[in-house]
């Protein structure tokens, strides 16, 4: 007669592992790709201060910066096209930033503020504030290779989740010798492999969860779908601010230079032509200084006479986010809201978001972030390692099929959820339960 042996892997205990390893397989290549350029960008200011040094820092001087109109016709003296947005220097030895579209497409000028001298041109960074930030910043979203991969980051970051619940299953001690703590001392070959994978994905679980769930505001339809429900329930953006103001069809996002994730999908509002002259960019950034903007804020020009003076700031103390648009010509405030003008949703999110960059909390939150990504690369390496080693030559190496996988209904359970949490998620999830019932298995085995 055949006995069980009460020490094999229960069938939810192999069909959750099984799952793990599928799971891996398909996001551990984003899961570093996301690690190395994510930890890259929690320093683009201070990257960006040391690679484009000669363009950003200059010499303070006692007398005051030259008036900003004069700087933009200075850019545009040696750039010719239409100014679309103006950076004021942040600091005493910081450079003024002219952005102009030209034959070449969007490029920005950098000069000296006290002199007018033009330090350099160099393609428009957007709110990256330079091209290899933004190149890494498109990198990171995916959306450097095209529509479809920027959907691929909903998939990693609810796989990513699954890999962290099923993970702890695995580890979760039982009478086996797991739920280690610490990388055993003389641990060899595949057991500290197990181990470094193990303890590394208990102690930073928590924050690539974190990581994933506030990266997925950026994708493509998860964020546009939340972002659409928190305003219209009213926890996002202030509507009211909308009610004694024109305004176009054109959202934020496609006319300012960096909006916030809670109203890039506002409404711009509209000028008035009352047949007065328009205000100067002087004028303009007179006036956002007087409203005692942060430092480090872009001026958005107007575009046509219709459109906004925009000043848009996202520093790293996330209470000083802030935008405010002026009518060109009365110089009218339009809209001027912040953080704390945000309801519970945007706040909530606005904040995870600029955790999830390295903002909010300095240099300490930079290093946490830091220390996560390496260790998605140390658990994707030490993976990788596992699966080598583990795999019968010409095999994949899939822990096996569940001896009976209607018991496995917990494991199903999980997914479930997480296929309603994240509907892109939901799908592969249905595919692959499919694909993985339809492959051919070996028959049954009872250990005796």
């Amino acid at each position: 007669m055949s006995i069980a042996n009460p020490t094999a892997p229960s069938p939810l205990y192999r069909a959750i592992w099984r799952w793990h390893f599928y799971a891996g397989l398909m996001v551990i290549p984003f899961m570093i790709l996301l690690a190395v350029t994510g930890s890259t960008y929690l320093f683009k200011d201070e990257l960006n201060r040391i690679f484009y040094a000669q363009y950003l820092v200059v010499e303070p001087q006692a007398q005051a910066p030259l008036a900003p109109n004069d700087i933009k016709a200075r850019a545009l003296a040696v750039l010719p096209g239409t100014a679309t947005s103006y950076l004021p220097p942040n600091a005493d030895d910081a450079s003024a930033i002219v952005t102009i579209k030209g034959e070449a497409g969007k490029q920005r000028v950098y000069l000296n503020p006290y002199s007018g001298d033009v330090l350099g041109i160099l393609s428009d960074g957007g709110a990256a504030r330079s091209p290899i930030m933004l190149l890494i910043r498109k990198i990171h979203s995916l959306d450097y290779f095209g529509w479809v991969a920027n959907r691929v980051i909903e998939l990693v970051a609810g796989w990513a989740i699954v890999l962290v619940v099923t993970g702890i299953y695995l580890w979760w001690p039982r009478n086996k010798g797991v739920g280690v703590f610490k990388i055993r001392a003389g641990a060899v070959k595949r057991p500290f492999w197990r181990d470094l994978h193990a303890v590394t994905g208990l102690y930073t679980g928590a924050f690539i969860v974190f990581l994933a769930i506030t990266g997925l505001p950026w994708s493509g339809f998860w964020g546009d779908k939340v972002n659409t429900y928190v305003n219209e329930a009213g926890i996002g953006y202030p509507t009211g601010y909308w009610e004694n103001v024109p305004v176009s069809t054109v959202p934020m996002k496609e006319a300012m230079t960096e909006v916030n994730w809670t109203l890039e999908n506002a409404p711009m509002p509209e000028s008035t032509p009352t047949g007065a002259p328009a205000f100067s960019l002087t004028q303009a950034v007179a006036t956002f200084d007087q409203l005692g903007i942060a430092k480090g804020y872009a001026v958005d020009l107007p575009q046509g006479p219709e459109a906004v003076y925009t000043a848009s700031v996202y520093p790293d103390n996330i209470a000083d986010e802030r935008i405010i648009h002026l009518d060109q010509f009365s110089g009218r405030i339009l809209f001027d809201a912040g953080f704390k003008d945000l309801g519970a949703g945007g706040k909530t999110i606005e904040w995870g978001i600029s955790v999830h960059m390295g903002q909010e909390y300095g240099l300490l939150n930079q290093l946490v972030m830091t220390g996560a990504c390496l260790a998605i690369v140390a658990m994707c390496v030490s993976a990788t390692v596992m699966w080598w080693k583990r795999r019968p030559k010409g095999s994949l190496g899939a822990p096996r099929y569940p001896s009976d996988y209607r018991v496995a209904k917990g494991a199903i359970v999980i997914l479930a959820l997480l296929g309603l949490a994240f509907p892109l998620v939901g799908m592969s999830i249905i595919a692959a339960l499919v694909i993985d019932f339809l492959l051919p298995r070996p028959e049954k085995v009872i250990n005796a």
